[in-house]
């Protein structure tokens, strides 16, 4: 084996988060099951920075929750609820996303030439989560990463707020597409960036193997259906065991 194709050794925080998988479960939410702690989640982290409306059932659901190309996850680490992340697939067959709201022209020419992004929205976290492991949107993004490899995606797309579009630049190398908009009941604007998925696939798993998966695990959490209800953990360190075996042959 040459040194060029020798496996790379992945760096202290690479390795860090390779370890915490193991403590990381994801559990796919039942669109049915209205009172799913996830909503509850959401409705805090809302009101904990202010950015929607007391309600008094305390949770934070919308249409696009409904969708039939939505997947909704919750993040779990030592079986506590600590993140959440909403997933649009939009394509020509389906093309509802909710940041299409926001940007119709832009996202719609996307659709348009045949070619699929995914939306991430609705990225929430515990508090004291967010304390106790800092590299939690890593481990939720994750999810975003798994839906752009299974569903054969062009882009995955990124509505965040502007203070935190270097993250998504340093870590996906994406371009921003759109200037602010607002979207829904939320009080604070976003900003559209997207990772062309093709480019940046290869890269992000030599920089971050954390982000990799098996196929089965991808199949597992993007199974067809409203009432699948799957709970799953990762696979990043088998996937990083199969591309060692496969390189060395």
């Amino acid at each position: 084996m040459s040194a060029a194709s020798e496996p790379q050794v992945p760096s202290r925080f690479a390795a860090t988060l390779l370890d915490l998988l193991d403590r990381v479960e994801v559990r796919r939410v039942s669109p049915d099951d209205q009172f799913d702690p996830v909503y509850r989640l959401r409705y805090e982290a809302y009101r904990r920075e202010n950015f929607i409306p007391i309600n008094s059932q305390q949770i934070t659901r919308d249409q696009y929750d409904e969708a039939d190309n939505c997947f909704c996850f919750g993040v779990y680490i030592d079986q506590k609820l600590v993140s959440s992340i909403r997933l649009h697939i939009a394509s020509p067959q389906n093309p509802t996303s909710p940041s299409a709201a926001i940007w119709p022209d832009i996202l719609g020419d996307i659709v348009g030439k045949g070619q699929i992004y995914v939306d991430p929205s609705r990225f929430t976290a515990d508090h004291d989560a967010t304390l106790a492991f800092p590299a939690l949107p890593y481990l939720t993004l994750r999810t975003a990463v798994m839906a752009s490899m299974h569903f054969g995606a062009t882009y995955c797309i990124s509505s965040v707020r502007s203070e935190h579009s270097a993250f998504y630049r340093r870590v996906f190398h994406s371009k921003q597409l759109a200037g602010e908009g607002f979207w829904g009941e939320l009080t604070f604007p976003v900003c559209l960036y997207a990772c062309h998925v093709p480019t940046m696939a290869k890269t992000l798993f030599e920089r971050f193997p954390f982000f990799d998966s098996t196929p089965e695990e991808r199949g597992a959490l993007f199974a067809e259906g409203r009432d699948t209800r799957v709970s799953i953990s990762p696979s990043a360190k088998q996937a990083r065991r199969l591309k060692q075996i496969a390189e060395a042959v």
